[in-house]
């Protein structure tokens, strides 16, 4: 609630009917109650008259859980300003095919007696350029959007610049310090294990509200603390079970290599990813400890999240020409981890897993992957098409739109080869 009325500038009202009630899901959503003071840039929240929180906004940081040990609050900064450029002109790009247009039609139609799909944005690129794309209303072009478990994928970019750096490697071991202790099985855990969802932590995310994942998101100030604090139930490397408490161990690495807490990797960010594709204003949100919550935090437009997606069509390399990650980054990331659909820190269609299988045979090509959070955010990342299709909304389950999403890829793939 925080984060969208100061960081996306959403009416308040709306994104409790729309987002924060279906998420919580139930007759329960009517005992929760926020109060949103302007003034104060603050959001307070309580559910049954007893249980409250508070949200803070920081300029150019959005917005944080106050807790009595988080550290001091970064300075405010004003937003970044993205130079013009030909990926895309001023105003919205409608579509001149017809087959492209009903495509979208359908991605953004309700249809009665079935799980609402509320798409707020689609932006469709093909060869570095934005040739379609479609908002809500009240949603536009540079409406910042939550990205959720998209996040995972900005952590595997700023892990991948880090490794072309030469300041980290993929197979380093983690070394928390919460697995200091003499022959901690943990210690042989290794960055990749986290990245690909194989370390076998104990730290199940099941959104239930009480499992590990969500307690870490919600309940404590520092995350990755919380996170790196569970012991295992599986030998590293052996097991794929995804979970956001990976993320938030691996993301502390990140965080402790650039220095400078949350001012520090908002710099680093800002300098070596978001300023070198164009993507304008990027809002990371951090915990109460200063690490990123990679996770799931990272609010921007849609036509960044589309930029941010070029980025791994091209193979790691800006449009100014330089190369951002390292070479074989984006093959290995797409690479399905132990026979699930998951690479690192992306869904993909490459192995034998009946889901890859399923996308592949409606039209999703097989070396198609994507970035993907929890009701239905989506960058669909397809390099032998030169395409990338930007989509977000407030989509229910069990789907979240993916079945209009897969047929609108099919749709896009076929109209831009008549095309040619």
């Amino acid at each position: 609630m925080c984060s969208a009325a100061f960081v996306a500038g959403l009416d308040p009202d709306a994104t409790f009917r729309e987002f924060v009630r279906p998420l919580v899901g139930g007759p329960i959503g009517r005992f929760l109650r926020y109060r949103v003071n302007r003034k104060d840039k603050t959001v307070q929240t309580s559910f049954a008259w007893t249980a409250h929180a508070r949200a803070q906004f920081t300029p150019g940081y959005g917005c944080r859980l106050d807790y009595v040990d988080n550290v001091p609050a970064p300075a405010p900064v004003p937003p970044a300003v993205a130079q013009p450029d030909d990926f895309a002109p001023a105003g919205p790009v409608a579509t001149s095919d017809p087959a492209i247009g009903h495509a979208l039609d359908q991605v953004f139609s309700e249809r009665p007696g079935r799980p609402a799909k509320r798409v707020k944005a689609i932006v469709v690129v093909k060869h570095g350029h934005v040739v379609a794309e479609r908002y809500a209303p009240g949603f536009g072009i540079d409406t910042p959007l939550l990205s959720y478990s998209v996040a995972k994928s900005f952590t595997n970019a700023l892990f991948g610049i880090l490794v072309h750096q030469k300041r980290l490697r993929i197979d380093q071991k983690v070394a928390a310090h919460e697995w200091a202790g003499a022959a901690d099985p943990r210690a042989s855990i290794s960055l990749e294990d986290l990245l690909r969802m194989r370390s076998g932590l104990d730290a199940a995310e099941t959104g239930s509200g009480f499992d590990p994942a969500t307690r870490m998101l919600y309940s404590h100030a520092d995350m990755a603390a919380f996170a790196a604090q569970h012991t295992l139930k599986h030998d590293p490397g052996a097991t794929w079970e995804y979970t956001s408490a990976n993320t938030l161990i691996l993301d502390r690495v990140l965080g402790d290599t650039v220095g400078g807490r949350a001012a520090g990797m908002r710099g680093f960010a800002m300098r070596e990813l978001f300023a070198p594709l164009g993507m304008g204003d990027v809002t990371m949100e951090f915990d109460g400890a200063g690490v990123f919550i990679g996770s799931s935090y990272v609010y921007a437009s849609a036509r960044s999240f589309a930029r941010f997606g070029e980025l791994y069509r091209n193979d790691g390399i800006a449009p100014n020409g330089h190369r951002l990650l390292p070479e074989g980054w984006v093959a290995w990331s797409s690479r399905s981890t132990l026979g699930f659909p998951y690479g690192a820190g992306f869904w993909t269609n490459d192995g034998p897993s009946k889901q890859a299988t399923g996308r592949v045979a409606l039209g999703f090509p097989k070396d198609g992957f994507f970035a993907s959070g929890n009701m239905g955010q989506r960058i669909y990342i397809i390099p032998s098409e030169r395409l990338v299709i930007a989509r977000f909304g407030y989509s229910e389950p069990p789907m979240f739109g993916i079945d209009d999403d897969l047929s609108l890829i099919d749709t896009v793939i076929r109209a831009t080869r008549r095309a040619r």
